[in-house]
């Protein structure tokens, strides 16, 4: 699923969702708000949330709640879609370790662009897309279980991001950098 673009009146926000992990001719797409409803791939969401960075989708059914929030065999990533619950999990002892290995609140985490990816201990990897400082813009890319879960594109200084469950803003971007700030969040 993608999230394709955002739309904001003042009092509500829409966005355009997108079926697939990549652009791709004829991809199925969706215009929706907070209480839409969507199927896919045989499972129905309602939209809880819809952010300028994100949209929180929520199954329907409770055993697909059980299945996304269920503890996984290991904490340790093993590559592939056996990691599935690390990356795609609602688990609160996956989320913790995740933000665990994050800086604390008010610091910050370097992503160096040098084509170097960095690797965090539940299987959720980050690189720098592009960097381009004279025009203050950068792209942050997210994978787990070699599945891309988030990109960010056209980030400027101040932007909120969300990596691993985890609240980031947009420190700086230098010739070298881009410096995310980690900020407090009510957790839900």
């Amino acid at each position: 699923m993608q999230y394709a673009g955002a739309s904001a009146d003042g009092s509500s926000r829409t966005a355009t969702l997108r079926a697939g992990a990549r652009y791709e001719a004829g991809q199925r797409e969706w215009n929706v708000g907070v209480g839409a409803r969507i199927s896919l791939a045989g499972h129905a969401y309602a939209v809880r949330q819809v952010c300028s960075y994100r949209v929180v989708l929520e199954p329907a059914s409770a055993r697909d709640a059980a299945a996304l929030g269920a503890e996984p065999a290991s904490m340790k990533p093993t590559g592939g879609e056996a990691d599935a619950a690390l990356c795609f999990t609602t688990n609160r002892a996956v989320l913790d370790a995740a933000a665990g290995n994050f800086p604390a609140e008010g610091e910050s985490l370097s992503l160096l662009d040098n084509g170097g990816v960095q690797r965090f201990p539940t299987g959720l990897s980050l690189t720098v897309s592009y960097l381009d400082a004279q025009a203050g813009t950068a792209g942050v890319a997210a994978n787990c279980a070699g599945v891309p879960v988030a990109a960010y594109e056209d980030l400027r200084t101040g932007d909120p991001l969300e990596l691993g469950g985890v609240l980031f803003e947009v420190g700086d971007i230098t010739e070298a950098a881009v410096r995310l700030t980690r900020v407090a969040v009510p957790r839900p």
